[in-house]
């Protein structure tokens, strides 16, 4: 036994093998369990052994993953610590939640309990006290185990969004004119979508702050475009600005009403501790830097040399 209890069950070049033990199993079910799911071990010998070492009412239910080299001492160990099959999930900044909401659903590791739940379902599932779902969740990468309910993703993900933002909150520069931390974060994801140069975020921060303490339009074609929602077919034409929406800062004062997209923590910075500077617009150069100016007369001339 003790031989046995320290051999690999698989070696390394085998594949690892998933598998799962169903929630009240004993001791005698669960080594089955492993077994019949093509696990190479003798399951009267992996009883006994979990009985030896004390640990045979101590096995967690869940869907696990025998690596190679695994030995059935370590087996056991893995199954009373609960240590299940990681899965990761990946939500990159920029994404909208209709995006998130696409990626989670096509996940085929999560249990989908939010499917056919509407965004405010969702969100009241959560526990969350807002009810539009948009910037609200942290982009980042999340570890969970294969077979757990997707509403763990939304969950950690907002939870993780209010922190960084109530943080970055905390150490705001004074000057900024946000009422909320909510405005804050409506501001960061503009920021997020209108960066093409991480090391921008800051300016392009500054020009719509400043943008905001001079009381003039924002002007920012994402909202715009976030504002045409499935009308958008890839190119944004003068009659788009014009056309007025909630979210069309060319025709409406101030920010809009809602994020527009899942900002990441370097525009939240951004967007709370912008740039020193008095600059009040900026156009692409076309090859992913900004020049930026404060006055219209400089700006004119940035456009007419990079996209005249």
């Amino acid at each position: 036994m003790s031989f046995w209890s320290h051999q690999p069950i698989i070696d390394n070049n085998h594949a690892p093998i998933d598998f799962s033990i169903k929630a009240g199993s004993g001791v005698r079910s669960s080594a089955e369990q492993i077994a019949a799911a093509g696990v190479p071990v003798n399951p009267s010998l992996l009883e006994v052994l979990a009985r030896l070492t004390g640990k045979g009412g101590k096995l967690k239910a869940g869907n696990y993953e025998l690596k190679p080299g695994t030995t059935p001492l370590a087996l056991i160990t893995q199954l009373t610590r609960g240590e299940f099959a990681q899965e990761s999930l990946s939500i990159i900044e920029g994404w909208t939640f209709r995006q998130m909401r696409e990626a989670v659903a096509a996940h085929p590791a999560l249990k989908h309990d939010t499917a056919g739940l509407s965004d405010k379902e969702l969100m009241e599932k959560i526990n969350s006290e807002f009810k539009a779902p948009e910037g609200l969740f942290f982009p980042d990468t999340y570890l969970f185990a294969k077979g757990a309910s997707d509403l763990q993703i939304y969950k950690q993900a907002h939870a993780l969004m209010l922190k960084r933002l109530n943080d970055e909150w905390g150490r705001r520069d004074p000057s900024v004119p946000y009422k909320s931390p909510y405005e804050a974060l409506i501001m960061a994801s503009i920021v997020e979508k209108e960066t093409g140069a991480s090391s921008e975020r800051g300016m392009v921060a500054a020009v719509f702050v400043n943008r905001l303490k001079h009381r003039m339009l924002l002007q920012t074609d994402p909202t715009v475009i976030y504002g045409m929602g499935d009308k958008f077919k890839g190119n944004i034409r003068k009659r788009d600005l014009t056309t007025d929406t909630p979210y069309n800062t060319y025709t409406r004062s101030g920010l809009p009403p809602t994020p527009i997209a899942l900002p990441g923590a370097a525009s939240l910075l951004a967007a709370l501790n912008p740039a020193k500077s008095d600059v009040l617009y900026f156009v692409s150069r076309g090859n992913g830097t900004s020049e930026f100016n404060n006055n219209l007369n400089d700006h004119n001339r940035a456009v007419n040399k990079y996209q005249r």
